[in-house]
């Protein structure tokens, strides 16, 4: 906990020194006293690190894809930094164990994208179904910042939205009306985050500007 510690202090250095000040808003809606799955939309590489430093002194767990675990030293140091591998072809059973476990009996938080990918807007039920079972919260979060390294240098324009926990009633089985109507909820969550930072704000995937 201690490296995880050290390397929130590296992190914050680094953002200070390319990205400039980061605005947090509505920290307050954050859970105190429990874990909880923290979503966003996914809209650059570098966003978990930034919604893990917004949430401080919470710690958490996110999945990673198993290619970055094939380098030995950048296996170690992500690891540290609470990540744990996910092979996207095979996806396995400890996809959820892990996070459910950590959630119910350890004092670690888990970041997740619903979408899966930072290319992909359509939403996902894993986030579900791991609130579910571990009988945590979901918190809705948003960033709106730089998505691509030649904007990180303008600083000064990060903003990261927290909004209210998400209940997932335990009696609600996850079949396709209930997972609709839970993601219908989180979807909508961004939509208002994103207006509370800024009514005017379209987030535009940099891949697909390009095409």
């Amino acid at each position: 906990m201690k490296f995880y510690d050290f390397l929130r202090g590296v992190a914050i250095g680094l953002m200070w020194t390319v990205n400039g000040r980061i605005k947090y808003m509505n920290r307050n809606r954050i859970p105190t006293d429990d874990n909880y799955v923290l979503v966003g939309p996914h809209r650059t590489w570098w966003d978990p690190v930034w919604y893990a430093v917004a949430a401080y002194p919470k710690h958490f767990i996110f999945m990673a894809k198993i290619e970055l675990f094939k380098f030995p030293p950048l296996a170690w140091l992500i690891k540290s930094a609470g990540a744990f591998p996910v092979d996207r072809e095979n996806v396995g059973p400890s996809v959820i164990k892990i996070p459910v476990n950590e959630l119910k009996h350890g004092n670690r938080s888990l970041i997740m994208f619903p979408s899966g990918s930072r290319h992909n807007d359509e939403l996902k039920s894993g986030s579900l179904l791991i609130a579910k079972m571990s009988g945590k919260a979901i918190v809705p979060a948003v960033y709106q910042g730089p998505v691509s390294f030649g904007q990180l240098f303008k600083r000064n324009n990060t903003t990261i939205n927290f909004g209210e926990p998400i209940i997932i009633d335990r009696k609600d089985r996850l079949n396709k009306e209930n997972i609709a109507k839970y993601t219908q909820m989180i979807q909508d969550a961004f939509d208002q985050l994103d207006h509370e930072v800024d009514p005017t704000f379209v987030y535009v995937d940099p891949k697909r500007e390009k095409k």
